[in-house]
C-alpha cells in the first residue's frame, strides 16, 4: 500500500491533525548514514495531543515506528512499511529548568541537554557532550559515555502508547540495562525529567571540553556515520576485538570500517544500506571466528531489503564474504 492509499482508506486527512503528513517520504536525508528507502507514511506531529489523536485514528495493524536524529540508525534499502513518527523541535525542542531539575522534550539533541545543564549549573550531563543523538533514543536505549548513563539522571518520562494514550511514568518502571530498555517499541517518549546537582560552571564546561576533545581525536565525527557500531561485550572493548580481527579499514562497496575508530561504519559518499549491513555482519563473522565472541550492534537496523537482496547475520562467517564481495582492507 502507497503512503497516499494509506492515508484515504484510514482518512487521516479528515481528522484534523495539525501536523505534517508526507506519502512514500525518502528517509535517506534524515539519516546520518545518508541512505535508506521511503517511508511508506511521515508524520510529524505538532505536539502530544496531536500525536495521540494521529495513534488513537490509526488501526492497531498498521506498523509505527518512532526515529529521532537517526544518528544511530541504519534503514534498508527497500524502506519501512507502515508509519514513521519524527518528532519536530518545534513540537517536541523545550528546556525547562525546575531547580535542579530539568524538563526536556524528546526532540532535543544530547548536546544540547548537556550545554543547557552547563548554563544552569547542574553536574551530571558532560556525558551527553559526545552523544550523536536526540533525548528520545536516549531515553529508548540508555545511552551513554564515558562511564555515564541515561538511567542515572532520569528521572520520569512521558511517552504516547500505540493506542494514543499519554503517559508518565517513573524511570524505575523503564527496566534499563547497558544500551537497553524495557519499553515496548512502539511506545513513542516525548519529553523527560532529568535531575543533577549543582556544581561550578567552570568544572562542568571542563568536563565537556574533555568529553568533546576525546571525541575530535578518536571518532570520525565529520564522516556519514552512525556512531558505534557494536555494544561492548561485558569485560570486553568492541574496537579491540575488531582491530584484532583485522577489520580496522575493512571495506565493502561504499561502506567502510573506519581506520581512526574501527567500531565506526562509515558512507565513504557511495554506500548503500546493503553495503553497509554487509559490512557489520562480515565484522561479526570475523570478530567471533579469532575470539569467539559474538558482537551485538548498537546501530538499529530496519525496514525491508530491496528486490532480491538479504543478509544472513554473520555473514561470511565460513566463507570471507569480504572478498567475495571485493572488499579492500586499508
Amino acid at each position: 500500500m502507497s503512503g497516499a492509499d494509506l492515508i484515504a482508506a484510514h482518512g487521516l486527512d479528515r481528522i484534523g491533525l495539525k501536523g505534517r503528513l508526507s506519502a512514500d517520504q525518502p528517509l535517506s536525508s534524515v539519516t546520518w548514514f545518508r541512505v535508506g528507502g521511503p517511508a511508506e507514511l511521515l508524520f510529524q506531529p505538532a505536539d502530544v495531543e496531536d500525536l495521540a489523536l494521529f495513534l488513537r485514528h490509526l488501526p492497531e495493524a498498521v506498523p509505527v515506528l518512532p526515529i529521532g536524529l537517526g544518528s544511530n540508525l541504519l534503514v534498508r534499502d527497500g524502506g519501512l512499511e507502515g508509519v514513521v513518527v519524527r518528532l519536530s523541535a518545534r513540537g517536541f525542542g523545550a528546556i525547562s529548568v525546575e531547580g535542579e531539575t530539568m524538563r526536556v522534550g524528546a526532540a532535543v539533541p544530547d548536546k544540547r541537554l548537556a550545554e543547557a545543564a552547563a548554563e544552569a549549573g547542574l553536574g551530571g550531563f558532560a556525558f551527553y557532550a559526545g552523544i550523536p543523538g536526540g533525548i528520545g533514543g536516549a531515553l529508548r536505549m540508555n545511552a551513554g559515555a564515558h562511564g555515564a548513563e541515561t538511567v542515572e539522571v532520569v528521572r520520569e518520562l512521558q511517552a504516547v502508547t500505540r493506542k494514543g494514550e499519554i503517559l508518565r511514568m517513573p524511570a524505575s518502571d523503564m527496566g534499563y540495562s547497558y544500551r537497553h530498555s524495557a519499553a515496548p517499541h512502539d511506545m513513542i517518549f516525548t519529553e523527560a525529567v532529568f535531575a543533577g546537582e549543582p556544581r561550578e560552571r567552570e568544572r562542568i564546561r571542563a568536563e565537556m571540553d574533555a568529553v568533546n576533545e576525546h571525541r575530535e581525536k578518536a571518532q570520525p565525527i565529520r564522516e556519514k556515520t552512525g556512531g558505534s557500531t557494536f555494544k561492548n561485550p561485558p569485560g570486553h572493548s568492541a574496537w579491540k576485538l575488531i582491530d584484532e580481527a583485522g577489520c580496522r579499514g575493512l571495506q565493502i562497496g561504499g561502506a567502510r570500517m573506519s581506520d581512526m575508530h574501527c567500531n565506526f561504519m562509515i558512507n565513504t559518499g557511495e554506500a548503500s544500506a546493503e553495503d553497509l549491513e554487509r559490512l557489520g555482519e562480515t565484522v561479526r563473522a570475523r570478530v567471533l571466528d579469532t575470539s569467539g565472541i559474538s558482537l551485538e550492534w548498537e546501530i538499529k537496523r530496519l525496514g525491508r531489503f530491496a528486490t532480491g537482496a538479504g543478509i544472513e547475520p554473520f555473514l561470511g562467517a565460513a566463507g570471507g564474504a569480504a572478498s567475495k564481495e571485493s572488499a579492500s582492507h586499508g
